[in-house]
């Protein structure tokens, strides 16, 4: 993984470019959701400022996040987190789309859910992740 700094913000680097495009789309998705959330809902009201939606949103900002987090730390638990975020992210997708005027997001979600999706695989075809138990001491 090769770190540089660009514009005052660290950008990040691994040397796989699937985990590199996963981490990306969940850098994307974390940054799209918060920011949707934080402007466009609240600014929207109704249905948009529904707790249900609003935790969503929240959930898929920070599940993506971490997600991204645990891929560049190369986590042994990487792949059951990238399915965990698969699923949150296709969840806010849906709550994007059922509020309206959200496709943006919704796409953006879908985007990284479907990347999370093939990371999680990959792990799993490696023998990392969900089918090998981790010490709590790698934790």
């Amino acid at each position: 993984m090769l770190i540089h700094f660009k514009g005052g913000s660290a950008m990040t680097h691994t040397t796989d470019p699937k985990m590199q495009s996963c981490i990306d789309a969940c850098n994307r998705c974390h940054q799209t959701c918060l920011h949707e959330a934080m402007t466009h809902c609240l600014e929207s009201g109704g249905k948009h400022v529904s707790p249900d939606h609003m935790r969503l949103m929240w959930n898929c900002a920070e599940i993506c996040q971490t997600s991204a987090n645990f891929m560049l730390s190369n986590s042994t638990l990487s792949s059951q987190l990238c399915g965990v975020c698969a699923e949150a992210c296709e969840a806010c997708a849906r709550s994007c789309e059922q509020v309206g005027d959200m496709e943006e997001c919704a796409r953006i979600c879908r985007e990284c859910a479907e990347s999370c999706r093939q990371m999680a695989g990959s792990y799993a075809n490696q023998g990392t992740g969900a089918q090998q138990r981790v010490p709590a001491d790698d934790l």
